[in-house]
């Protein structure tokens, strides 16, 4: 047991179960490694409904006000396409050191966070490994833990969000990675920056916390977690973040990620080859450029997220009610005579796609992108027409 860290039993400590596997199948072909074949693939966030009719998307959390005007211009600007990009993301790692006024040898660039997260965990954990994470977190995590093989740990939570004592009560001598998603998804929840430099305090300093910062942008720049501070001060802190939300840059797939020099230097030697594109890069710095454009993508984002949180208030008579949020999203629970499948089917009715994730353990619940005006509106009056409609 290391010293300060309780271990907690089986039960208090749950792992996540694998699947059951299959007979072997009868040729001598190729076969998967089982921690591979225990992997339930990532499944993207509906866009259709019945017969392929094409749905208002609000299940991915994509910014409704598009893309910066000057990203966009900044694509004509990527040069030949039979050239290959800057392997090293060069010119983006500096615009990205000078926005956030961090060292820009600290800094590695992948396809989307998603990379990045994936190869913390296979440049730090392994078979016989643990990695842990917090109940109703980002469903990579599970499969990051899963394709290195190692075993993936589920903390408690409190209230949908994250409880520090919980998490530290999960590390055992086998814990090598604590991912953390901060705001949290799918839930919204926030651990605020006391509370988040209680938990690395309570880490062993050979466990990696990733810090994932996928919805970072759209808090408050007073209210934020300090995790640039902690992954600039310390060997075992990496934040990563993503140009896929605010940024409006989702179809780009950039991500970024910044911690101590070796820690750059483990994600660099796995992650892939020219992983950025030419375009992406030259979109990101541009877009990173458009501090105005961030600006009303927060702002719009913070207006129409408490009006609709005001909405779904409002129906609480009728069980719903909405876990309070820091992204550009709302889960909403239906904990009344409406269900989140009826209700999600109801909307896919109406012409909207949102997020249902009884995979996750959210069976109860739908995630709900914070769209246009016109949009939320038209949803929470669904919802409103539905709940009525179930009494």
């Amino acid at each position: 047991m290391r010293a300060g860290v309780s271990v907690t039993s089986s039960e208090s400590r749950p792992t996540v179960a694998a699947p059951t596997p299959g007979p072997a199948p009868a040729s001598a072909g190729p076969q998967m490694k089982p921690w591979i074949a225990a992997i339930h693939p990532y499944v993207p966030g509906r866009s259709s409904g019945a017969g392929g009719r094409a749905l208002v998307k609000l299940s991915a959390n994509e910014n409704p006000l598009g893309t910066s005007a000057q990203a966009i211009a900044a694509r004509a600007e990527a040069g030949p396409a039979a050239l290959y990009p800057d392997p090293d993301a060069t010119a983006l790692r500096a615009a990205l050191a000078a926005v956030h006024g961090l060292d820009a040898a600290r800094i590695v660039c992948g396809t989307g966070s998603g990379e990045l997260l994936t190869v913390a965990a296979g440049a730090f954990a392994g078979p016989g490994d643990e990695v842990l994470f917090v109940r109703y977190g980002f469903s990579l995590y599970e499969i990051a833990a899963r394709r290195c093989g190692a075993t993936p740990v589920v903390a408690p939570d409190a209230a949908y969000g994250t409880d520090v004592d919980a998490l530290l009560g999960c590390v055992t001598p086998r814990t090598r990675v604590v991912f953390l998603a901060n705001p949290n998804n799918p839930t919204g929840t926030y651990l605020p920056r006391g509370e988040l430099a209680r938990l690395h305090a309570g880490l062993p300093g050979d466990v990696l916390l990733v810090l994932d910062h996928a919805y970072a942008e759209y808090v408050d720049p007073g209210e934020e977690d300090g995790g640039l501070a902690l992954a600039a001060a310390h060997p075992n802190v990496l934040v990563t973040r993503t140009f896929s939300k605010i940024y409006g840059l989702a179809a780009e797939r950039i991500g970024w990620a910044t911690g101590a020099p070796e820690l750059v230097a483990a994600l660099n030697r796995l992650r892939g080859p020219f992983n950025v594109a030419a375009t992406g890069q030259r979109m990101a710095i541009a877009a990173l450029a458009d501090e105005a454009f961030v600006r009303a993508s927060r702002e719009h984002n913070r207006a129409e997220r408490a009006r609709f949180a005001a909405a779904i208030g409002a129906l609480g008579n009728h069980g719903l009610r909405a876990v309070p949020s820091e992204a550009n999203f709302l889960l909403v629970l239906f904990e009344g005579e409406l269900t989140a499948a009826a209700a999600l089917e109801g909307l896919a009715q109406r012409g909207y796609a949102v997020r249902h994730l009884p995979g996750q353990g959210l069976a109860q619940a739908l995630r709900i992108t914070i769209g246009t005006p016109a949009q939320m509106d038209a949803i929470a009056a669904g919802l409103r027409a539905m709940a009525e409609g179930a009494r």
